[in-house]
């Protein structure tokens, strides 16, 4: 049975969803603000340890999904990274006031 990249991502959503990482960002943090944990919010937004491994796999078996998920582990490093300036940004403005 051939397992074909659409399978696992369509194509709209590899060259749509990950050019704009800095809205996902806003996501998070609006839930930041709302009273979510950052911490929690940072553990939904990396990619766990255990996906990671089985992307591993997924690739050694399909090559050419390989280029797929290192840009969705790229994609949510880059999500988190806004994420914590935003984040860092409201500890900031607090500790002015």
């Amino acid at each position: 049975m051939a397992t074909t990249i659409a399978q696992f991502v369509p194509s709209e959503v590899i060259s749509n969803d990950f050019e704009f990482p800095q809205r996902e960002a806003a996501f998070f943090y609006g839930l930041f603000l709302r009273g979510h944990s950052a911490d929690r919010l940072r553990q939904d937004i990396q990619v766990p340890p255990a996906v990671l491994l089985k992307w591993h796999r997924e690739a050694e078996r399909e090559p050419e999904l390989r280029d797929v998920f290192t840009r969705m582990v790229e994609y949510r490093r880059h999500v988190l990274a806004i994420f914590d300036l935003l984040v860092g940004s409201e500890n900031q403005s607090h500790r002015i006031q």
